[in-house]
C-alpha cells in the first residue's frame, strides 16, 4: 500500500523551524543563505535586502562569487523588479530578459534564475536562485522557493516587531558583520 502522508522535505522543515525562532535580521539572512541552495538544488543563492531606492546583496552561497556586498538601484535589477512588483520572476535565459542587467551577469557563469520577493504586502527583500545552465525550474522548485520566502517574510515581520522597528536595519549586514 502506498504511503500518502505528506512528508516535508527535511531541508525545508529545518529551515522553517530555524526561521520560526530567528531573533534578528542577521539570523534570517544567515538561515536563508545556508539552506536555500540545497532546498531548490541551484548553483547559487543570493539574499537581497531593499534599502530605499537601492538593493543590497547581503549574502550568498554559490559555486562562484556573485554580488555579495554590492548595491544596485532598485529599478535596475531583477531583484528590485521583483520587490517593486511583488512577483516571482522566472528567467530561463538571462540573455533574453530585459529585467536582467546583463553586464553584471556576464561576469558570472549564471544563466538562469528565479527571484522571489520576501514580505507579503510590501516586499522588503528577495531571494534569488541561480543556475549555470539555461533551465526552466519545475513548479515544485519554484513553490519551495516561494514557501521559503513566505516563511522568511513572517520571520522578518516578527523580528521588526520585536525590535520596535517598522523597517529593516541593514547597517550590521552592510558593514560585513
Amino acid at each position: 500500500m502506498a504511503d500518502t502522508h505528506f512528508r516535508p522535505e527535511p531541508g525545508m522543515a529545518a529551515a522553517t523551524g530555524s526561521l520560526e525562532i530567528a531573533a534578528s535580521l542577521e539570523e534570517v539572512v544567515s538561515i536563508l543563505r545556508s539552506t536555500a541552495r540545497e532546498i531548490v538544488g541551484s548553483d547559487g543563492i543570493a539574499v537581497v535586502l531593499r534599502e530605499g531606492d537601492a538593493v543590497f546583496y547581503a549574502a550568498e552561497d554559490a559555486i562562484e562569487p556573485l554580488w555579495r556586498g554590492r548595491r544596485f538601484p532598485v529599478t535596475a535589477c531583477i531583484s528590485g523588479w521583483c520587490m517593486l512588483n511583488g512577483q516571482t520572476a522566472v528567467v530561463p535565459d538571462i540573455e533574453s530578459d530585459p529585467r536582467v542587467p546583463l553586464m553584471a551577469y556576464r561576469a558570472t557563469s549564471m544563466r538562469s534564475l528565479v527571484m522571489v520577493p520576501i514580505g507579503a504586502s510590501q516586499p522588503v527583500a528577495a531571494i534569488g536562485a541561480y543556475w549555470c545552465a539555461s533551465v526552466i525550474p519545475d513548479d515544485a522548485t519554484i513553490c519551495r522557493l516561494e514557501a521559503l520566502a513566505q516563511q522568511a517574510g513572517a520571520a522578518l515581520e516578527r523580528v521588526c516587531l520585536l525590535a520596535g522597528a517598522g523597517v529593516l536595519r541593514t547597517t550590521a549586514l552592510s558593514s560585513g558583520s
